[in-house]
């Protein structure tokens, strides 16, 4: 069984010292090649069986990526498979320079340029691996361009060759896979939107990391980890004790809606609905109040005074703040609502904010007064809502992740960074990516869908026996974004399985969340 953990995230001089610590306790270059390669051509032969796909081409760089394209090859072969080599690099490292030879040996067809290959089924891309800084120009570049002019499918090895291991972005070219075979550790660059036109369906392949050998390396670094459904399984409010009842599974405040966007305040609370919370209340606009009792009988409605554009005036000094589990403040309030906002600001019960909740914050200027709340915030802007509260993050930092990390700390709060790649940040300097998305989700309404259920994970999650710890409740507020952003995503994949991307609006996407759930628990 393999030791690799399966959720972590390295970059490309983490994986450089965790590989070289494994060399120097003795394990051999060459032995780690042969293992590497062996389960990626299992992994070949099972996704491309010989009577579909008797036709291989790999095409071998000049280092070690190179060398586990060929001895890829030469199992292949072993298998039966009809494989061609092409090595456009005019200098080999020693090992991969030995494996060539073997090939030709073999009887392998070697050419020198990708343009010189006969048709082929599947195409095995070794160009490079991780690592690579410079871009990719001459003999390689032309190699990536015949790559991605041939059509079929690409299976690349750690990484499509051309990216960048930690940034995603393509250096110069890069190839356009259609699977991905990562090898070990997940390397950052499988965590940013820059390589999702590239990397195609991402595999974890790995290759039995002592654990000891990993933590020598990251130890002492901030964790940054992909979310795994290992990972959701430990964090979801399953199972619940036999003897629950609804005031012990949480009670959300959900502060929304404004007249010119009444909408808001429905999808927020059919995420909050689809989260389990025991208990929902809703603070509206008055003239909101009847709609949203017609359609969310389950809830209690507070109708709000209102401001001459529909927007909530203040919220009623009947409402006490205190008496919620947590409260999810922002979707449709306009930027009309600034007392709202200031008064759940100043409330010691954990916070969500987002939409005009943070349009408020950034136009209040009172981002630094979040490290000053008794109990934790969570914050869950898109990059423009980002860019508004963090004006220079984004651009100083090297990707998402990064610039998440630097305003959790800058703030104290959790901040979730939506996209297609969304990063959790910790004010610990704890990272989580979450990758699985869909572009049905670029909708008006899904961010509210998410923000209501979070907010629901978030009440469960501090209504909790043991949660009213300050660290506690700090570890609870991630918890709840982590597991709302990995649960809404699979959620939206399933309803475009079912509809296209087309057809995944929030009522439907909220609609999924339950099924979806079971299925994947199931």
């Amino acid at each position: 069984m393999s030791h690799d953990s399966l959720d972590r995230v390295v970059t490309a001089e983490q994986m450089r010292a965790i590989e070289g610590g494994l060399f120097e306790a003795g394990m051999p270059v060459a032995a780690l090649m042969e293992k590497v390669a062996g389960r990626i051509a299992a992994w070949v032969i099972e996704r491309f069986p010989r009577d579909r796909y008797p036709r291989i081409a790999a095409v071998a760089g000049p280092g070690h990526n190179g060398g586990d394209a060929l001895v890829v090859a030469r199992e292949l072969v072993a298998q039966g498979y009809r494989v061609q080599v092409c090595s456009p690099a005019s200098r080999l490292k020693p090992l991969t320079a030995d494996h060539l030879r073997f090939a030709e040996y073999l009887g392998i067809s070697v050419v020198k340029t990708a343009a010189e290959l006969a048709p082929w089924d599947v195409l095995i891309d070794g160009l490079f691996g991780f690592g690579l800084e410079r871009p990719i120009a001459g003999a390689m570049a032309d190699a990536v361009a015949a790559i991605n002019g041939a059509g079929g499918p690409v299976v690349s090895i750690d990484l499509p060759s051309g990216l960048h291991t930690d940034t995603g972005q393509a250096l110069g070219t890069a190839v356009r896979a259609t699977h991905t075979l990562c090898l070990g550790l997940w390397k950052r660059a499988f965590c940013q939107e820059e390589a999702l036109a590239y990397v195609g369906q991402p595999h974890l392949i790995g290759f039995d990391i002592p654990p000891h050998a990993t933590e020598a390396v990251l130890e002492n670094v901030p964790s940054e980890r992909r979310a795994t459904l290992a990972t959701i399984r430990q964090r979801l409010p399953l199972p619940r004790p036999a003897s629950t009842h609804k005031y012990r599974v949480g009670h959300l405040l959900l502060v929304a809606g404004s007249r010119p966007y009444a909408g808001a305040a429905l999808l927020t609370a059919l995420g909050a609905r689809a989260s389990g919370v025991g208990m929902l209340t809703l603070a509206v606009p008055e003239s909101l109040r009847l709609m949203v009792v017609a359609h969310i009988p389950e809830a209690l409605v507070v109708g709000c005074p209102e401001t001459e554009d529909g927007a909530i005036a203040q919220l009623p000094d009947s409402l006490d703040l205190s008496r919620y589990s947590a409260i999810a403040c922002g979707p449709g309030l306009s930027r009309y609502a600034e007392g709202a906002v200031q008064a759940v600001l100043q409330s010691a019960t954990p916070l969500l904010l987002d939409a005009d909740g943070l349009n408020v914050l950034a136009d209040l200027g009172v981002i630094k007064t979040l490290t000053q709340r008794q109990a934790p915030t969570v914050l869950t802007p898109h990059r423009g809502e980002f860019k508004r509260l963090f004006p220079d993050l984004l651009e100083k930092a090297q990707d998402g992740g990064a610039a998440a990390q630097a305003a959790a700390a800058q703030s104290g709060a959790v901040v979730l960074l939506k996209g297609a790649c969304t990063a959790i940040a910790h004010p610990d300097g704890t990272l989580w990516y979450v990758p699985e998305s869909t572009p049905a989700l670029a909708r008006g309404g899904s961010g509210d869908v998410l923000t209501g259920l979070i907010g629901g994970l978030l009440a469960q999650t501090s209504a909790a026996d043991g949660a009213s710890e300050p660290d506690n409740l700090s570890d609870a507020a991630l918890d709840a974004a982590l597991v709302g952003a990995w649960w809404h995503g699979q959620g939206a994949r399933a309803a475009a399985r079912d509809r296209t991307e087309l057809g995944v609006d929030g009522t439907q996407l909220a609609q999924y969340l339950n099924p979806v759930l079971a299925q994947v628990l199931a």
